[in-house]
């Protein structure tokens, strides 16, 4: 029988407290992913495939997944819908300005309504995983492990005209995934890897492909991150 990851979808509403309410405050006990990246870079198709290894593979069946796109309609959430996913969605706005409050009090009521072993989150490609993380640090004492991915064919077509939002993206990554590196020739490859690097000396840097399949030792150094960022193991 096939198992899914579930979570439901919301419609984020604005509060007017000056932060979050302090019933949602405390420490949660929750393994957080956030997957950033540029528009295009395949974020979508990587969750997807992540979720279907958590749940499938790893028996880790308590997984939910959090989208914010800007419109009404999001396609990334369509796309996990259809693929069997239940997915909480926040729409018009970004979680790291203007919809900052309403992401504390959305990530508060899937632990309350749902417990997941992992959220996984995919911010708009616009989103700056760092301030993400450090809202949630600072509030609800979660310390997310931050996956960037990087188009390794178009890395160095949208550095130059986007160079400061992606720097902005990869700084405070932990493990940053050149993806569609089947897409690119060895020296895109390469240039993308050392323009990457000098954006982030400390992310391991890893040549993926979610259209040929994702090895598994990826999923699972993602697992060993989120252990170690709460001192726990997966199984």
């Amino acid at each position: 029988m096939k198992r899914t990851g579930t979570a439901a979808r919301f419609t984020a509403t604005r509060t007017d407290t000056g932060g979050i309410p302090e019933p949602f405050r405390g420490g949660m006990n929750v393994k957080f992913l956030i997957v950033g990246g540029f528009l295009g870079s395949g974020k979508t198709s990587f969750i997807l495939a992540l979720a279907r290894y958590l749940v499938q593979t790893r028996g880790i069946t308590k997984v939910a997944i959090l989208e914010n796109e800007i419109g009404e309609v999001g396609v990334d959430d369509r796309v996990l819908r259809g693929s069997g996913y239940r997915v909480k969605g926040m729409f018009d706005g970004c979680v790291c300005c203007t919809m900052a409050g309403e992401l504390l009090i959305n990530v508060r009521m899937i632990q309350e309504d749902y417990n997941p072993d992992w959220i996984i989150m995919e911010p708009t490609g616009m989103a700056f995983p760092g301030s993400i993380r450090q809202n949630l640090q600072d509030t609800l004492d979660i310390h997310p492990v931050i996956v960037c991915l990087a188009d390794a064919q178009r890395w160095q077509k949208i550095l130059k005209p986007l160079g400061h939002l992606l720097s902005l993206q990869m700084k405070d990554a932990d493990l940053i995934l050149l993806n569609k590196a089947d897409l690119a020739e060895p020296g895109e490859l390469d240039a993308a890897r050392e323009s990457i690097r000098e954006l982030n000396a400390r992310a391991e840097i890893l040549c993926t492909s979610t259209a040929e399949g994702i090895d598994s030792a990826v999923f699972d150094r993602i697992l060993e991150l989120g252990g170690t960022a709460y001192g726990t193991a997966d199984r």
